[in-house]
């Protein structure tokens, strides 16, 4: 089986990635920006897996454009399609909503209309998020899959688009699709979120960068997986999904960000001072963001398996590992 994963390089689509060679699929991973599959590199060097054979090909392809991508899917003809490439940020996306839209949104209509195109029949997967729910009252919580869609940035206006998408395609086209709603997802080789954010401040005070750790919202809570996990639920979204529906992907568990940078000063044998910055406040921010896994732990049996103290070990050793050798000690 070809599979082709575009953000195969970013953090979820490089564990996605590692699945599927693991599975013996021959792997099509797409990257954008020239510098963006150092996550991948070691499946490139060939020293990642023991006992297989790497069948990885890495692709430069922008998702934003048609022409590139109706020449990918139809060089490759992919059994199932694993879209993960985004612009990601929801700060990100406050600052360039134009830049957003068009990678998310464009580029997913991009990878449909090619389909539609080339009269081929993929299955393909879409990543969601949980931003498309925005801001969920207390008495809604955890959220579920029918709670109304009100994201608050153009971040999760672009993830409701491409969750509509794929349910009109499905409907009028019969496209196989998919939607993965991901909540919030951590690990080593994470480097756009609160988590990874916190811990590479806890490693910069554990090597002298830094006396102090700046902080934003401390008090928000958070459903939060392992990447590795999430990589296994998204296969098992395109094994075991039903077809034009969508799924909340996501532990079942809070953890409130405090205790988390609490916890990964206390593995790491950090002490210093937490400094809120107003500059790393949100002007509109969920304080709590819950999901509620049943219909799809229901339809696959999926359940995350990675303790939450290996996932900040294997993250704050990941930072470490890093800024030793940028900073040669």
């Amino acid at each position: 089986m070809t599979v082709l994963i575009t953000g195969a390089s970013g953090f979820i689509g490089s564990f996605l990635s590692r699945l599927c060679l693991n599975k013996g699929e021959n792997v099509i991973g797409v990257y954008w920006k020239s510098d963006d599959y150092a996550n991948l590199e070691d499946i490139q060097n060939k020293n990642l897996i023991d006992d297989i054979e790497t069948k990885m090909k890495l692709v430069y392809c922008n998702v934003a454009d048609f022409y590139a991508v109706r020449r990918l899917i139809e060089e490759f003809k992919p059994d199932k399609i694993f879209h993960l490439a985004a612009e990601a940020s929801p700060t990100y996306s406050l600052q360039y909503p134009q830049e957003t839209i068009q990678t998310n949104v464009i580029g997913t209509i991009n990878i449909f209309e090619s389909i539609r195109d080339l009269k081929i029949n993929p299955i393909v997967v879409v990543a969601g998020s949980s931003a498309e729910y925005g801001i969920v009252e207390e008495k809604d919580l955890p959220t579920k899959e029918t709670h109304q869609l009100k994201p608050l940035h153009p971040y999760g206006v672009s993830k409701v688009a491409q969750d509509l998408l794929s349910y009109q395609y499905f409907k009028n086209y019969g496209i196989k699709t998919v939607v993965c709603r991901i909540f919030n997802t951590t690990g080593p080789g994470k480097t756009k979120d609160a988590c990874s954010a916190y811990a590479k401040r806890i490693i910069e005070v554990k090597l002298g960068v830094r006396n102090k750790i700046l902080c934003g919202n401390l008090e928000n809570y958070r459903d939060v997986t392992d990447g590795r996990d999430m990589a296994a639920a998204i296969w098992l979204a395109g094994d075991s999904g039903e077809w034009g529906e969508s799924y909340n992907l996501c532990s079942g568990k809070l953890h409130k960000i405090g205790d988390i940078v609490k916890r990964m000063m206390e593995l790491s044998g950090v002490k210093a001072d937490l400094i809120q910055d107003k500059t790393l406040l949100r002007p509109a921010d969920e304080r709590v963001i819950a999901g509620d896994n049943l219909k799809f732990v229901s339809k696959t049996g999926w359940k995350p398996v990675i303790p939450m103290d290996q996932t900040l070990n294997d993250m704050l050793k990941w930072w470490e590992e890093r800024m030793r050798v940028n900073l040669k000690v």
